[in-house]
């Protein structure tokens, strides 16, 4: 826990005088009581005073002053709360070799499966936006929190010859950047404090998923201009982080003119492509991996931890504190404290 206004705590050192003070008061009381040596007229001139509970009304109000005092210095804690604005792109292979069916009941039904449970997990002032890449890549969903509308296009997703994951993160790149202009410039003339300034673009991640190495433009074109290392290194510049997820299994293979093919994932690749992009990596084998991964990733983007206000407890716990001081001090004593 930290505090907004820590100086307040100081008057936690005038509830400790209090403190003191009640106990000098009590220790003085008892003895002048002892001084007067007649008990026998004591006994009868004095009212029987209560037992331990004629202290509650103090003790509750110096214990209010303590709690209403930590209040006042503005206590803060960590907290996880939903992000209001934010960009992703989702990128799905659609290459051939998503129709292998070691994963059941294809890589692309799979996919198509965790990516709207995808849609639907992410917070709703996230702008989600999808694009499908084969030999080239599409944006099919500007960025929108409309979930319905990637929804139904990742529905109609097809496959395609080639993988041009290097095209994707720049079609992704590009959407993004359009749709951060298209804020600023929607955002009116004055920023939040009226001085005229612009917001900052929102957040942006990139999410692909893929199966398979670039084909597009050669498997060992990775870092030419428009390859999937060049793209991830220009993401980086951009301060787009790109989070792959690299779907299926090394024993996966597909019907090619009459022969099977193998179509082993290449984890190596989609690795580099993080870690170039500052992203993270994944692997998932299965649908029910690839839903975990989805969940995770969208409680890492949905969320995010700040520093909030945590003075209303302690408020109404020192307001409560009073009260019952009060009353107690008026049930005990017939008299405020």
């Amino acid at each position: 826990m930290t505090f907004a206004s820590p100086w307040w705590l100081l008057g936690l050192l005038i509830v400790a005088a209090l403190v003191a003070g009640y106990l000098v008061l009590l220790r003085r009381r008892r003895r002048d009581v002892v001084r007067f040596t007649n008990l026998e007229l004591l006994e009868k001139v004095a009212p029987r005073r209560p037992g331990w509970y004629r202290h509650l009304p103090a003790a509750a109000l110096i214990t209010a002053l303590a709690v209403l005092t930590v209040a006042l210095a503005g206590p803060q804690a960590e907290a996880k709360v939903p992000r209001n604005r934010a960009t992703v792109m989702l990128v799905i292979d659609v290459s051939l070799s998503m129709q292998a069916t070691d994963v059941e009941p294809t890589r692309l039904a799979a996919a198509q499966a965790a990516a709207k449970a995808f849609a639907d997990q992410l917070t709703p002032g996230i702008n989600l936006g999808l694009v499908s890449f084969a030999g080239t890549a599409a944006v099919l969903v500007s960025p929108t929190t409309d979930r319905n509308s990637v929804k139904r296009a990742v529905d109609s997703l097809k496959l395609s010859e080639s993988t041009a994951t290097g095209e994707a993160i720049f079609a992704s790149m590009q959407s993004i950047e359009s749709f951060s202009q298209s804020v600023a410039g929607s955002g009116g003339s004055g920023g939040p404090d009226g001085s005229g300034g612009e917001e900052p673009p929102p957040p942006a991640r990139i999410v692909l998923m893929s199966d398979g190495k670039q084909t597009v433009p050669g498997p060992d074109g990775e870092n030419e201009p428009r390859g999937s290392f060049t793209a991830a290194r220009q993401a980086a510049e951009a301060k787009i982080p790109v989070s792959t997820i690299s779907f299926g299994t090394e024993y996966g293979t597909i019907d090619i003119e009459g022969g099977r093919t193998r179509v082993a994932v290449d984890d190596a690749s989609m690795k580099q492509i993080a870690d170039l992009s500052g992203g993270q990596f994944f692997t998932a084998a299965s649908e029910d991996e690839l839903r975990r991964v989805y969940a995770d990733l969208s409680e890492q983007i949905g969320y995010e931890v700040r520093r909030v206000d945590t003075s209303r407890p302690w408020l109404a716990g020192g307001a409560l504190l009073l009260v019952v001081g009060l009353g107690s001090g008026l049930l005990l004593g017939r008299r405020l404290p």
